[in-house]
Order: structure tokens, then C-alpha cells, then sequence
């Protein structure tokens, strides 16, 4: 075992998931059960597995929807921003108020929703608009991408919390 003693608590090397603090109780529960060999391939495969659905959808919508030579990506933008309101929806559920299955958090969080946002089109798109010449909308986009993302997901949580009401579970 590594870092500070776990007053006598059997606990992972480390967390499962880079985002899980295995001091909160609902984060423990992923890594709960089992050996922790079989513990990582179901996360392992929970994220493989909401990773390709989420790209496959992120790259549906960017094909059906695609960007006018200098223009907005319009279909990126929609991406990021529904998929960070989604996420903070998700936050709300798992981390305050520990619902669903331990592998939801990484099957939804990390890997539909990770596959879903890209922040790598994010950044060609804006340096694909600096070398066409198009400097306003890559500020524009660039910007806006990023007010758009921190907005949803502050919006999604508020309102997934404003749904719920007060019966968050105690950490």
C-alpha cells in the first residue's frame, strides 16, 4: 500500500479512476467488491465501452453538421456544451446524491461523456480558423466554447439539483 495509513481500513494502491477521492464515501463504492484486478478491467471496460458510444455520437453529429470552410464549427460547439450540461448533471447524481450503479461515474462520466466533448476538435477547429485567415470567429469560437462549457455544466448541475430538492446524501 502507498500514502498516509488507512487507520486500519484495507483500501486500493490507488484510485480506480483518477476522479475518484476514495475518502468520499459514494467514490469508495466504485472500487468496492472483488479483487482489484477484476475491479479495473469493469471499469476499464464501463469506460471502452461508453467512450465508443459517446464518439460515435459526437462523430454522427460533427458529420451531419459540418462546418462551412472559415465558419463557426457549430456542431463542436453543440457537442461541448450539451455534454458539459450533461456532465454536470451526472456530478449532481453520483457525487451528491449517490445514485446509480458503482461503474456509472466512469461508464457515463469518463467514457460516454469523454468521448462525446472533444477538446481536441475544439483546438483544431480554432487553429484551422487562424490559418484561413478567419482570426474573429476563432476568437469568437474560442471564447465561446469555453463560457458555453462552464455554463452548462454549472446550469446542468443547478438544475438537476433544483429537480431533486434537498435530499442529498451525506458524504
Amino acid at each position: 500500500m502507498s500514502g498516509p495509513p488507512s487507520g486500519g481500513r484495507d483500501e486500493p494502491d490507488g484510485p480506480v479512476d483518477p476522479d475518484v477521492d476514495l475518502r468520499v464515501p459514494a467514490h469508495r463504492a466504485e472500487t468496492a467488491g472483488g479483487l482489484r484486478f477484476r475491479r479495473t478491467l469493469a471499469v476499464l471496460a464501463a469506460v471502452a465501452a461508453g467512450g465508443a458510444l459517446g464518439a460515435t455520437a459526437r462523430y454522427a453529429l460533427i458529420s451531419a453538421w459540418p462546418a462551412p470552410p472559415g465558419g463557426l464549427p457549430w456542431a463542436t460547439l453543440a457537442v461541448n456544451t450539451a455534454g458539459s450540461a450533461l456532465l454536470g448533471v451526472l456530478m449532481v447524481l453520483v457525487a451528491e446524491y449517490g445514485r446509480g450503479h458503482p461503474l456509472a461515474r466512469p461508464f457515463l462520466g469518463t467514457g460516454v461523456l469523454g468521448g462525446f466533448t472533444t477538446c481536441s476538435a475544439y483546438a483544431l477547429d480554432t487553429v484551422t480558423l487562424l490559418e484561413r485567415g478567419a482570426a474573429g470567429t476563432a476568437s469568437a469560437y474560442l471564447g465561446g466554447t469555453l463560457a458555453a462549457a462552464l455554463g452548462a455544466v454549472w446550469a446542468g448541475a443547478a438544475a438537476a439539483r433544483a429537480v431533486l430538492g434537498g435530499r442529498a446524501v451525506a458524504g
